[in-house]
């Protein structure tokens, strides 16, 4: 199953909620998480969301690595898990 860029907005709402800063609807796969309004513990909390909804497992320390929506999306859809 290849993750969508749909699929990891609603990842992120469901962990993290929407943010104030973050048109979350847009074209966001550029775009830093910092800038979207995200820090590390959100991103621990979206990577623990796609586990229990997709089973799909992001190391701790690689999802605070990433730094956008695109190379998360990279990072899974690669297989390296």
């Amino acid at each position: 199953m290849r993750l969508t860029q749909a699929d990891l907005v609603r990842a992120i709402r469901a962990a993290a909620g929407d943010s104030e800063l973050a048109d979350l609807d847009g074209d966001i796969l550029e775009l830093r998480f910092d800038e979207l309004g995200y820090d590390s513990l959100a991103l621990l909390e979206v990577a623990a969301t796609l586990r229990r909804t997709h089973g799909i497992t992001v190391p701790e320390d690689a999802v605070v690595e990433l730094g956008t929506p695109a190379e998360l999306l990279r990072f899974v859809n690669e297989g390296v898990r």
